[in-house]
């Protein structure tokens, strides 16, 4: 029978690494690679079973690839700490691995808000590809945000889900929306994008907040589906704020 391997990477997720580990009962093994928590996470981790490996962060792709690196099973199945899996997305893994020998697999993630599952607004079906045999598909390790599997393969679909609770309050979204939005324009910087003039971004921020809100339906979600729109056109308004910022330097360097 094909053994899987669970792997984790982690930084200060005592909340969220058991509920994580404990609905893939069937891993024939669990890699945590902890960036250097704090908490009791390590602690947590390796008292349920895990090892545990300690890796300085340099970037999500990279820390990912590493994590994988340590992996030995047939099959790899890579979740992030706030996420688990579904009773429905156990038995379909575990039938998926028994009758194909490799394979590629994306799965819908239904992410949890202010203790509502959010299903509007952009945020679902967020397919996410988090199964893969060992071998046919690999981190990329220069991706320092939205982390990729790069793979040649058709990448299938399941149809159980994902869960997935990114925050735990709305000052935890604002906050890590702020370093994101930083991290993005930098990028997207990187690859070329430029403003020039400061007036194009409250228009776009307020595109934005009616995309989410009102085309992609964000109202249907009420006041979590508001909070997320709002949210997201704040950490948006920032991102192209940096984005000004670093043309006008550049401009004044010429």
């Amino acid at each position: 029978m094909s053994k899987l391997s669970l792997v984790i990477i982690t930084l200060n997720e005592e909340k969220n690494i058991e509920r994580c580990i404990a609905s893939v009962p069937f891993a024939s093994e669990v890699i945590v690679v902890d960036s250097g928590s704090t908490d009791r996470t390590i602690q947590i981790a390796e008292g349920i079973g895990a090892k545990v490996y300690k890796n300085a962060w340099k970037g999500y792709g990279a820390q990912k690839c590493f994590a994988a690196q340590k992996a030995t099973g047939d099959w790899i199945l890579s979740l992030d700490a706030d996420e688990w899996l579904s009773t429905e997305l156990q038995a379909e893994i575990q039938e998926l691995i028994k009758i194909c020998r490799t394979g590629v697999f994306a799965m819908p993630r239904l992410s949890y808000y202010l203790a509502k599952p959010i299903r509007h607004g952009g945020w679902f079906p967020d397919w996410q590809i988090r199964l893969y045999s060992s071998g046919v598909a690999s981190w990329d390790p220069d991706e320092s945000i939205h982390e990729s599997l790069k793979t040649e393969h058709k990448i299938n679909r399941a149809s159980s889900l994902l869960y997935h609770e990114p925050f735990e309050s709305i000052k935890e979204q604002v906050d890590v929306n702020f370093v994101y939005a930083q991290l993005l324009a930098e990028k997207k910087f990187k690859n070329g994008k430029r403003i020039k003039c400061p007036c194009v971004i409250p228009i776009r921020t307020i595109s934005k907040f009616f995309e989410n809100f009102i085309v992609k339906g964000g109202f249907r979600d009420k006041f979590p589906g508001f909070v997320i729109a709002w949210n997201s056109a704040q950490s948006y308004m920032i991102q192209l704020y940096h984005i000004y910022l670093m043309t006008k330097k550049e401009r004044e360097n010429v």
